[in-house]
């Protein structure tokens, strides 16, 4: 998967330029931001693009020296889920 990282989204385009999945995640403050958004085309569902989403937010919080303040109710189950990236989460 070829995932598009903006400052405040990353993205899953189709060939021909179509939104296909995307996290959104906005700055709260300089060191925050707020994980406010999960989508994925019906095409996609069930392939765990979503999850593949949240990992490469996991990534870039990484990179960044970030902090995550999950309101998307999926960011927040998958956070829930995965334990070891709790350090990630304001």
């Amino acid at each position: 998967m070829d995932f598009k990282h903006n400052e405040n989204q990353i993205a899953l385009y189709s060939e021909t330029g179509d939104l296909l999945a995307e996290i959104t995640f906005p700055y709260v403050d300089e060191n925050t931001v707020d994980v406010n958004h999960t989508f994925v085309d019906a095409s996609l569902r069930g392939q765990g693009i979503a999850g593949k989403l949240m990992q490469e937010l996991v990534d870039e919080l990484e990179k960044r020296g970030l902090k995550a303040v999950p309101t998307c109710s999926y960011a927040q189950g998958w956070f829930e889920k995965h334990g070891e990236y709790g350090y990630l989460v304001k």
